[in-house]
């Protein structure tokens, strides 16, 4: 039996957010910041394309490096998504709201992992 690389688990993460936003856009277009320019499904549909280009590049070992970088790049770089997410879900049931508020810190993990990902690739 094949050993599930780290790797291999973060590029079925990315693989099924992007799924995730091709599938339920709607949840998506909702934490979308308003500042950004364009309509909210047009970056909801942009992540999702950035997501699996992602993946893609983690599951294939000669991209993986890079792809691994991007991907901890990508994971700062929707943090202000989460924020808005959280702020927007402050009057939502407890397990809904602490949920919101968990995704902030959660993407520290997430670059965390990306950067693991990237340096291995390298060894």
């Amino acid at each position: 039996m094949r050993r599930v690389r780290s790797s291999d688990l973060l590029a079925g993460l990315l693989a099924g957010a992007g799924a995730a936003h091709f599938l339920l856009p709607k949840q998506f277009d909702a934490i979308v910041p308003r500042r950004l320019p364009g309509s909210p499904r047009a970056w909801t549909y942009a992540s999702a394309v950035v997501e699996l280009a992602l993946a893609a590049g983690i599951a294939v070992p000669r991209t993986r490096s890079r792809s691994a970088t991007a991907a901890a790049a990508f994971f700062v770089a929707v943090v202000p998504a989460n924020m808005k997410m959280a702020a927007d879900w402050k009057d939502r049931p407890a397990p809904m709201r602490r949920a919101a508020q968990a995704r902030v810190p959660l993407q520290i993990p997430l670059v965390l992992w990306a950067r693991k990902v990237a340096r291995d690739a390298n060894r």
